[in-house]
This record gives structure tokens, C-alpha cells and sequence, in this order.
């Protein structure tokens, strides 16, 4: 097997701006010619997300569910794009729920591991440093989905739809129960960085992420019809 293969792809590279498509093309071509490998590392994920969840589901109304392990459900979105099109049957929304939700996820946790990084210390390094790393690593894998999708209005109005209710039953309006979040390492009220309180702090990262999400989504479409 020719290993500089692995390398390239038949699947268009539209050359779209650095800022839309930060990855190094060899680096996109090697993650789609890769893309089973990639589906089932992150059904890997899954599984172990929703098991990590497991507690957190005993507190939760079923009702919430769907609502409550985000990173596994993130993971799963993108396992059923790449499968969906490898299969040839892409569904652009499909596409754009994955994309959503791994930079949102992703870089949420990310997030909440720096800002409670003291509070995090009861878990072993090993496994702090996994999940780090592995949810860094979700935020890259969305950026090899600007090469097989159109980023269609429709489809980013359905990520948009979907991560906007999980946004808001999350941190703002809990619809049954309390705020369905995931769990952080601090009481709600505790202080946290710049005057914000441990919830605030901690909306403040899924927020962001969410605005970041949609304005790459809608730029990604954008790009894309200049160069069409």
C-alpha cells in the first residue's frame, strides 16, 4: 500500500480560506480516506460517553435525555455523517448537527477543564488529560466536513434549531426538572473567573461556542458559493 496515497483524495478541495478551513489539506485528505477509521473510533466515543453520563442520567427527567449527554451525541452526529456518505446517501443536516455539535462540545470542554482546573484535580491525570485532548480533537475532526457538504441554509437552520433549544434547556429554561447541563465540578453560585459565578462562567464558554459555531456554518456557505 502506497502510504503518500493516504494523502490524497478525489474528494474536491475547493481552496477555501484558512479561516473556513484551517486544516492542512494532506491533513483533510487523510481524515476522509480515513473516514470509517474516524466513524468508528467516535461510536468508540459514544459508548463511552453515555457511559460516563451514567450518573448524571439517574438525576435527570427521561423526558431530557436526548438532551443531557452532549459530547456522545456530538460524537454520533459525526459517525453518522461520515457512515451516511461513505455509503452515499450524505445528509447535509446530518452534516450540520455534527458540525455544531463537535465544535460546540468539543471546545466546551476544553473550556470547562481550564476554567475549573483545580476543581477537576479529583481525577486521575491520565483521564483528565484524555478528555482534553480527545474533545480538542472533536473540534478539529468538524473541519473536514466543509469538503463533502454545501453547508445548505436548510441544513445549518436544523443544527441551528437543535443546538439553540440544547443551548437554552441547558443554561436558561430548564423545560422538566433543573437546568440540564452537564455537570460541573463547582455549586452553581461559587465564584469563577471575571466575576462570573461557576454556572455563569460555564454558560458563557457554550454560548460562545454556539455564536462561533453558526457564524463558521453561515461563512463556510458563503465561501463555498464564491468559488462555485
Amino acid at each position: 500500500m502506497d502510504v503518500r496515497g493516504l494523502f490524497e483524495s478525489d474528494v474536491p478541495s475547493e481552496g477555501l480560506p484558512w479561516y473556513v478551513a484551517p486544516l492542512p489539506e494532506a491533513l483533510e485528505n487523510l481524515g476522509l480516506n480515513l473516514a470509517w477509521l474516524i466513524v468508528a473510533v467516535n461510536l468508540v466515543g459514544t459508548a463511552f460517553g453515555f457511559w460516563y453520563y451514567r450518573f448524571q442520567f439517574a438525576f435527570e427527567p427521561t423526558v431530557m435525555w436526548p438532551f443531557v449527554p452532549d459530547s456522545p451525541v456530538a460524537t454520533l452526529f459525526i459517525a453518522l455523517a461520515l457512515a451516511s456518505w461513505k455509503l452515499g446517501y450524505r445528509q447535509d443536516w446530518l452534516i450540520a448537527l455534527a458540525f455544531f455539535g463537535n465544535i460546540i462540545l468539543g471546545g466546551w470542554t476544553v473550556w470547562v477543564h481550564l476554567v475549573f482546573w483545580e476543581e477537576f484535580s479529583y481525577l486521575w491525570e491520565p483521564m483528565r488529560q484524555f478528555l482534553i485532548w480527545s474533545h480538542a480533537a472533536m473540534v478539529m475532526q468538524a473541519f473536514l466536513l466543509h469538503r463533502i457538504s454545501n453547508f445548505s441554509a436548510r441544513a445549518v437552520g436544523v443544527a441551528t434549531l437543535w443546538y439553540g433549544f440544547d443551548t437554552a434547556v441547558d443554561y436558561f429554561v430548564p423545560l422538566v426538572g433543573n437546568l440540564h447541563h452537564t455537570w460541573i465540578p463547582a455549586e452553581r453560585g461559587a465564584p469563577s473567573i471575571l466575576g462570573a459565578d461557576a454556572l455563569g462562567a460555564a454558560t458563557a464558554g457554550a454560548v460562545l461556542l454556539f455564536v462561533i459555531a453558526l457564524y463558521l456554518a453561515m461563512l463556510t456557505r458563503v465561501e463555498k458559493l464564491k468559488v462555485a
